[in-house]
C-alpha cells in the first residue's frame, strides 16, 4: 500500500526525486509564514498606532483646557467634557495615544495657561494637546503590505501550480521564448481563418501520449480567485472591525458601525466557507489529467486518449464524453446575450465502482472517434462551435464533478490526408 505522504519519490531508474506534495507543502508553509507575519504586523500597526492617530485627527472633540502642572515632561490639564459641569483632570498625551505629550515640550505650555485640547468622545479620559500625523509611522505600513503581497501572491501561485506537471511548466517556459519564423507565418496566415489554432493544446507534451490537454476553468484558477476575493474583502472589513472592537474595549461601543459591519462580516465568513469548500473539493478529488495522441482532430478519424485520476476516492462511476457545444451571441434590445446549446454528446469511456488510494492514480487508455460529417471547430464574432472531452464522475460523499478539456476539430480535405 502506498504511503499517503512521501518525502521522496522514485522517478526513473535509480534516481530519486523530492516528493512534489512535500515540496508544495513546504512552499505553501513558507509563503504562509510571510502572509501571517504581514497580517500580524498590519493588525498591530492599525490597532495601536494608525487608527488611534487617525481618530485623534478626525473623531476627537475640541475643547479648552487649563494647564495645572508641567513636571518631568508631563502636562496635567483640567478640561471640560460636553455635558459634564465638573472639569476633568488628566495627563495630556500626543497623537500617540497613552503616551505623555511629546508633540510639544512641557515648557511650551505655561502653568495656569489656557490652550485648545481634544478628547476622545468614547473615552473622555484620553486627551491630547496637539494633533497631526507622524508621516514616518504611516510609511511603516510598507513592511506588512510587502509581506502580505509576497505571502498572498506566493500562496496563490502555489495553489495555481497544483497538479501542473513538469512538462507543462517546461512548455510554458518554452512558449515564452522566441518563436520560430515559420510559426509566425502560420499564425499570420492561417489556412482556416475561423478555425481556432491548436497551439494552446499542442504546447504541453504528455507522458503517455503526444499532448496533455489543458483544462477549461481549472480548479486551481478558481481557488486562486476565491482566495484573492477572501483576502481583499476580509482585509478591508477587518480595518473597520478593529475600530469597532476598540470602541467596545473603551466601554463606549459604536453601535451604528457594529450594525453596519454585521452583513459585511457575514459575507466575509461566507467567502471563507466557499473557499475552504472549494479547496477541500480540489484536494479531495485531485487533479484530472487527459492526454491525446494527436491534435487537431478530423471528422471520421480515431484518436487515442489516456486518462489519469488521482485522489483518495471511492468513485461510483467515471465517464468521458466527446461533446460539441454551439455558442451564439446576439443583441436583444440594448442587452447582449450569449446562449449555449449542446448539439452532440457521445460517451467514449465509462467505468463503475472504482476505488483510488491516496498516492496512487486510476489510469485508463481508450480510443475516441469524431463522427464523420461533423462540423469543425469554428469561432467568429458572434458564433462558436466548441469541441471538448468532458470527464465527469460521482464520488462517494462529495458532489458530482465535471472537468472539460477543449480540442480542435479541423475540416477534412484541402490537402489533408484522411486515414
Amino acid at each position: 500500500m502506498a504511503r499517503s505522504f512521501r518525502l521522496y519519490e522514485k522517478k526513473r531508474g535509480n534516481r530519486r526525486t523530492g516528493s512534489k506534495r512535500f515540496g508544495s507543502l513546504g512552499e505553501a508553509l513558507f509563503f504562509a509564514v510571510f502572509f501571517l507575519l504581514g497580517c500580524a504586523g498590519m493588525v498591530f500597526l492599525l490597532a495601536t498606532r494608525l487608527i488611534p492617530e487617525w481618530r485623534v485627527n478626525h473623531a476627537f472633540i475640541e475643547t479648552t483646557c487649563t494647564v495645572i502642572a508641567t513636571d518631568g515632561g508631563k502636562t496635567r490639564i483640567a478640561y471640560h467634557v460636553s455635558g459634564e459641569p465638573v472639569p476633568r483632570v488628566a495627563t495630556a498625551g500626543s497623537t500617540a495615544i497613552g503616551e505623555p505629550d511629546k508633540a510639544e515640550g512641557a515648557g511650551d505650555f505655561a502653568q495656569d495657561g489656557k490652550y485648545p485640547c481634544w478628547y476622545d468622545p468614547a473615552y473622555p479620559q484620553t486627551v491630547v494637546l496637539a494633533r497631526g500625523y507622524t508621516w514616518w509611522l504611516w510609511l511603516t505600513l510598507s513592511v506588512p503590505i510587502s509581506l502580505l503581497l509576497i505571502g498572498g501572491g506566493g500562496l496563490v501561485y502555489t495553489v495555481v501550480s497544483l497538479g501542473k506537471s513538469v512538462e507543462r511548466r517546461a512548455a510554458r517556459v518554452k512558449r515564452s521564448g522566441p518563436r520560430d519564423s515559420s510559426e509566425e507565418t502560420e499564425v499570420a496566415q492561417p489556412a482556416f481563418p475561423h478555425v481556432p489554432p491548436a497551439g494552446r493544446i499542442t504546447d504541453s507534451p504528455g507522458t503517455e501520449l503526444a499532448y496533455r490537454l489543458p483544462m477549461a476553468g481549472s480548479p486551481a484558477w478558481t481557488l486562486g480567485l476565491w482566495l484573492t476575493a477572501c483576502l481583499l474583502w476580509n482585509g478591508i472589513v477587518s480595518l473597520f472591525a478593529v475600530v469597532a472592537v476598540n470602541s467596545l474595549w473603551a466601554g463606549a461601543p459604536d453601535w451604528v458601525l457594529i450594525v453596519f459591519l454585521i452583513p459585511f462580516l457575514a459575507i466575509g465568513i461566507g467567502l471563507i466557507v466557499v473557499f475552504v469548500r472549494q479547496l477541500v473539493l480540489a484536494t479531495a478529488i485531485g487533479p484530472t489529467l487527459l492526454e491525446i495522441s494527436e491534435q487537431p482532430l478530423y471528422p471520421g478519424r480515431t484518436c487515442d486518449l489516456f486518462l489519469s485520476q488521482t485522489g483518495r476516492l471511492r468513485i461510483h462511476w467515471l465517464e468521458v464524453l466527446l461533446a460539441c457545444d454551439e455558442e451564439a451571441t446576439y443583441r436583444h434590445g440594448t442587452n447582449t446575450r450569449t446562449e449555449n446549446h449542446r448539439v452532440y454528446q457521445q460517451s467514449v469511456f465509462r467505468r463503475e465502482r472504482l476505488e483510488v488510494q491516496q498516492g496512487m492514480a486510476f489510469t485508463a487508455r481508450f480510443a475516441a472517434e469524431v463522427p464523420p460529417g461533423a462540423m469543425h471547430s469554428f469561432k467568429s464574432g458572434h458564433n462558436e462551435i466548441n469541441w471538448k472531452f468532458v470527464v465527469r464522475g460521482r464520488v462517494a460523499g462529495w458532489p458530482d464533478f465535471q472537468r472539460a478539456f477543449p480540442v480542435i476539430v479541423r475540416p477534412n480535405g484541402l490537402g489533408i490526408n484522411k486515414s
